[in-house]
Order: C-alpha cells, then sequence, then structure tokens
C-alpha cells in the first residue's frame, strides 16, 4: 500500500486542514505548523483513535520520515478506515524554510 504524499505549498495553501505532528514534543514545542496537534510517533501505538479526527488528516514530523511511518501504521488500524492519512513532503523544516507561520508552545492554538 502506498501513502499519498503532498507538498508544503499545498498544505500550506489550504484554508481548513487537521495535522498531526508526529515529532517529539520537545521538538514541537520549539515551533509546529499552526493548529497541529502532538501525537509523538514514540507514543503513537495505543493512540491511534485520537487520530481519527477527521476524513483527511496531514500527517507530519521535521523532514517527512516518520510522518511516512506514522501514515504507513495508521492506515493498518481497522478503527481508522473512514480516515485518509496523508503525508507532508518535506515537514516542518520546510515548512519553516519557506517562511510560512510557525507557532509554539505545547498547545494547538
Amino acid at each position: 500500500m502506498s501513502t499519498s504524499e503532498i507538498s508544503i505549498s499545498e498544505l500550506a495553501a489550504m484554508s481548513e486542514r487537521t495535522v498531526i505532528d508526529v515529532r517529539e514534543v520537545d521538538e514541537y514545542i520549539e515551533g509546529h505548523v499552526p493548529g497541529a496537534i502532538n501525537i509523538a510517533l514514540s507514543e503513537l501505538v495505543g493512540r491511534e483513535e485520537e487520530c481519527a479526527l477527521g476524513p483527511v488528516v496531514y500527517v507530519i514530523c521535521q523532514a517527512g520520515g516518520r510522518s511516512l511511518r506514522a501514515c504507513g501504521h495508521l492506515s493498518t488500524i481497522p478503527a481508522l478506515d473512514g480516515t485518509t492519512f496523508i503525508n507532508v513532503a518535506g515537514g516542518t523544516g520546510m515548512w519553516i524554510v519557506e517562511g510560512h507561520e510557525v507557532a509554539t508552545g505545547d498547545t494547538a492554538s
């Protein structure tokens, strides 16, 4: 099964989006996509049902590797069959390089 991907530019152009950031808490606090919810990859097993946040959920990390693994894992969970998980290529690092707004702190807002 292949995982769909979108670019940072495509994510940034969306007026509404649901984003899960799978980086560790300290990385997330330093800077994340505004509105992103943090569920670290290291804590994902056992918290999968928290990821059922809508029909399409974008998953981001620092560069794209951890989020790709998270998408692969989440797509195997039967309880999440109604949700499509899409990897954000380039991750938060590219989000920052491209000059998009960055939120800090430990909350999604």
